[in-house]
């Protein structure tokens, strides 16, 4: 379903679907771009209610993982995005799917961080 949302955002809008890059032009974009982008998240919004709601599946918190940890965990991804101009969607769901160097390498280095972090979390900290 993600893909065929980037497929169809790129074939009917020209826009690459990198949420980070369609947020942050929520704040800071140009004026006359708003209206897609609030499309867009609100639709995220939208898709994971009308899921949970069909399937009776609810997200749920982990009260046991260390508060501490999940916030270094967010601005660490909200930095990551910025350092490599883009995300986890927009290199690895749509730079691949357009067969762009730039975003293998990225996607790479996403996904080994995303191995070693994992690796610190569970066995260096003990948080499982």
């Amino acid at each position: 379903m993600i893909g065929a949302a980037a497929a169809l955002l790129l074939l009917c809008n020209g826009r690459i679907a990198g949420a980070s890059h369609i947020v942050s032009g929520l704040l800071e974009g140009p004026r006359g771009d708003a209206a897609w982008r609030v499309y867009f998240v609100a639709g995220t919004i939208l898709g994971a209610f009308v899921f949970s709601s069909l399937t009776g599946t609810v997200h749920t918190d982990r009260p046991d993982f260390p508060a501490g940890l999940l916030t270094a965990g967010g601005l660490l991804v909200g930095f990551g995005a910025s350092l490599g101009s883009g995300c986890t969607s927009g290199h690895g769901v749509c730079g691949l799917g357009r067969l762009s160097p730039r975003s293998a390498v990225a996607t790479a280095i996403f996904l080994a961080t995303a191995i070693a972090t994992t690796f610190t979390v569970r066995h260096v900290f003990g948080v499982a």
